[in-house]
């Protein structure tokens, strides 16, 4: 078993249907707020350490989780300092995670161009002179995982964490079995 850290777990969901952006940035300490520049409202929190984005229409995007646990944890705080300033908004809304972004390290150094081929050019991108990533676009589970020489991989685009794990895993037997992994 490969070991996987989650780096960062994007999720949505909608507090309400229209908010007045104004007068949240004007009750949550620190929020930016700058419609020149972006739509909706950026608040980001300590504890867990992500930023939530949120729009007019009413619709959250939590960014920057660690786990799933943590973007629960975060929406539950932004919506309870909402509410504290006095702002109706749905308590327990339904939270989709949209996409789970996680490294893994093989320990190992990995030759790219040898993968590009047992891999299959059909589900590969790699040109070493654009990006120095070979880039590996998994059906099931739908992922995208990128591997880089020094054995390590980002593996993104997944909505469950066991999607990720068995990605990695998927990766790992591939490159084991035809014999690429030192």
């Amino acid at each position: 078993m490969v070991e996987i850290r989650i780096e960062n777990v994007v999720a949505t969901t909608s507090i309400g249907s229209e908010l007045d952006l104004r007068a949240i940035t004007m009750a949550l300490d620190g929020a930016e707020y700058e419609p020149e520049q972006f739509p909706g409202i950026v608040y980001r929190i300590k504890e867990p350490k992500t930023a939530t984005l949120l729009f007019k229409s009413g619709k959250l995007v939590c960014t920057g989780a660690k786990s799933i646990k943590d973007v629960h944890t975060a929406i539950k705080t932004v919506i309870s300092r909402v509410e504290e300033a006095g702002i109706n908004v749905i308590k327990n809304p339904q939270i989709t995670v949209q996409n789970i972004v996680a490294s893994s390290d093989l320990k190992t150094d990995l030759n790219l161009n040898a993968i590009a081929i047992s891999l299959g050019l059909e589900k590969v991108e790699y040109e070493p002179e654009q990006f120095p990533g070979l880039v590996y676009r998994i059906d099931e589970p739908k992922v995208v995982a990128l591997l880089f020489g020094s054995g390590k991989i980002v593996c993104t685009g997944a909505r469950k964490v066991e999607d990720v794990e068995k990605a990695v895993n998927n990766i790992y037997n591939e490159l084991k079995t035809a014999g690429l992994l030192h």
